[in-house]
């Protein structure tokens, strides 16, 4: 145990944000500093509970109780390899991750729960500032070759794992970098992309090979693919994203967040000089209420609209748990991140009817009407109808699973009820040498879950191909979280 008395004694403290009108000018991750004489005492208040309800909350299962303990005691080494012991990249966790293990923290039944993801990011920093992480070569080679479909964090974790377990590994990524979501998906100020490159970099070290530009189902074929390789893995993620079909949806000015995303963070990492898809001087609206969305206004800001509205079909959440999300749930609550800090509004219980255009053809408003739930549908509230200007509209409303067309469809792979590539306890699909992880096989989800399925499909692949059973596997198909 860390500091006996520690969830007695100091209270929950996390690192400040940078003042907004700083932030706003950069790209930069948005917390300062946090000293180390804090985090040891944030990492002191954990219990080292008799059962770490946080284990469970974590689909990695990361052994959190024991590198608080060891940050405690300024065992740093040994913190890392405990952090590694369960999860490739804490980095990517430490950052992006909502941390259902702090909601399922058992101090948090009554007080505030440990800051797990703070002292999670402060030991994968100072490892590499250090120079503890390193590459981790397989002591010895299959002969085996096997391709990962997508370089999202399933697909690198799983290419990870069956580089260290001694397969011959390329990494096949359609972008013309690796890193998938992570790279262009999110945004700089969450997670800045030095810290995917640090851990590209030891991977190459290791031996996975990445190839970019590479469009599987059209640069390569189905055919080609499986008959070039002993493994496949399909991690391309979950890209059929949700659309709005209402009228004026064909007006220019309105666009998927993925579409919106991708070319801001090139200009981030200096890739373009300037986006297609600029909000300086606009009224931006971002229809979807969660991640991605709050990506979109951050997004916005930096650009310079002139407003942002955020909104949302489901009603306000409460600001603190209800019975319908009872301890150690991850419960639905008021959040608010750092982009929503940053300015603009949220309204909430409002449906989109129509999208209003000008001579132009270029969207000029959105007419909203306010809704409730009647009976598990919602129903237009009768007087409620107005305008919201608008000339840049941004759907940021989910993702209703893998993209069909061209190497699912060639694949031949069967589908589950829910549009996913189905898959059998070893990750398997319906195809003999065909495995899939992630967003592609479980639908749209947290990061923490990609990183383990990564891994659980590794560990499929490696007894597939060997007979031996020596990866670890985290998690079943079958495993839902305890949200």
């Amino acid at each position: 145990m860390a500091d006996p008395k520690g969830f007695l004694t100091t209270t929950r403290e996390e690192p400040k944000r940078r003042p907004v009108d700083l932030r706003l000018m950069d790209w930069r991750e948005v917390y300062e500093d946090f000293a180390t004489t804090k985090l040891q005492k944030q990492a002191g208040r954990c219990m080292d509970c008799g059962i770490p309800f946080c284990h469970q909350g974590c689909p990695l299962g990361n052994l959190i109780p024991e590198w608080n303990t060891l940050t405690w005691r300024e065992d740093w080494q040994q913190a890392i390899e405990r952090l590694h012991a369960t999860n490739n990249f804490p980095e990517f966790t430490g950052t992006l991750c909502p941390a259902p293990c702090e909601t399922a923290c058992v101090l948090g039944i009554n007080d505030d729960p440990v800051t797990i993801k703070r002292v999670e990011i402060s030991i994968i920093d100072r490892a590499f500032d250090e120079g503890w992480v390193t590459p981790q070569l397989p002591v010895a080679l299959t002969g085996k070759k096997v391709a990962v479909v997508g370089s999202g964090p399933s697909g690198l974790a799983a290419a990870q794992q069956l580089t260290r377990a001694g397969h011959s590994v390329v990494v096949l990524e359609r972008a013309d970098k690796i890193g998938g979501l992570l790279r262009y998906g999110i945004p700089e100020f969450k997670m800045e992309k030095s810290r995917l490159d640090r851990r590209l970099a030891q991977m190459e070290a290791e031996g996975t090979e990445f190839r970019t530009s590479v469009n599987v189902g059209v640069d390569v074929s189905a055919a080609e693919l499986t008959s070039s390789y002993d493994a496949v893995v399909l991690a391309g993620g979950a890209t059929d994203w949700r659309d709005l079909p209402i009228p004026g949806r064909e007006l220019d000015g309105i666009h998927q967040a993925m579409e919106f995303l991708p070319p801001a963070n090139r200009v981030a990492s200096g890739e373009l000089e300037k986006s297609p898809f600029d909000a300086a001087g606009l009224d931006v609206v971002v229809i979807g209420g969660g991640d991605t969305g709050a990506d979109c206004v951050g997004t916005s800001h930096r650009q310079g609209a002139r407003s942002v509205t955020q909104l949302e079909i489901m009603p306000k959440p409460p600001e603190s748990r209800s019975d319908a999300h009872p301890w150690p749930t991850y419960p639905m609550i008021y959040r608010v991140s750092s982009a929503h800090e940053e300015g603009g509004e949220r309204l909430y219980a409002v449906n989109t009817q129509e999208f209003l255009g000008d001579s132009d053809g270029r969207v000029r408003a959105l007419k909203l009407v306010e809704v409730r739930n009647e009976g598990g549908k919602f129903v237009a509230v009768p007087g409620t109808e107005r305008e919201l200007p608008a000339q840049l509209v941004l759907l940021a409303m989910g993702f209703l699973g893998p993209q069909k067309q061209g190497l699912l469809e060639d694949l031949g792979v069967e589908l589950d009820a829910r549009g996913n590539v189905a898959r059998d306890q070893a990750f398997k699909t319906s195809l003999d040498n065909v495995f899939v992880a992630g967003d592609m096989g479980r639908g749209q989800s947290l990061i923490v879950w990609a990183i383990a399925e990564g891994r659980s499909a590794a560990a499929g692949v490696d007894a597939y191909l060997t007979g031996r059973d020596v990866l670890p596997r985290p998690i079943a198909p079958t495993d839902r979280p305890i949200a």
